[in-house]
């Protein structure tokens, strides 16, 4: 299962944490991985390119993990792009999560 963690603080993410494996499929043909993955590291991305801003991440050797947190000093107008980008990933997981929730699960912190 994918279990994916959301920090907050005073209702903004400061971080998220994706671990674990969906197992919906034969290696290489898991479509929740694959949307998961696509998802979570498509924001990443975005978040990189569009806000010209470094993230702390963290990534497992063999895949199964992500951790990305944000730097605690951002400017206003930087922070409000990246959490439009980062509750849009979460919107996109959360629609995983509502037709394959055997195979992820989403909670805030």
């Amino acid at each position: 299962m994918i279990n994916v963690t959301v920090f907050r603080n005073n209702n903004q993410i400061k971080a998220f944490e994706l671990s674990g494996h969906a197992e919906s499929g034969p290696h290489g043909y898991d479509l929740v991985c694959a949307g998961v993955s696509a998802v979570s590291f498509g924001a990443v991305n975005a978040v990189l390119t569009l806000c010209e801003t470094d993230l702390e991440i963290e990534q497992g050797s063999d895949g199964g993990f992500l951790h990305v947190t944000l730097p605690d000093t951002l400017d206003y107008q930087v922070m409000e792009k990246i959490q439009i980008l980062f509750e849009g990933m979460i919107i996109s997981l959360e629609t995983i999560e509502r037709e394959y929730n055997q195979y992820i699960t989403i909670q805030s912190k």
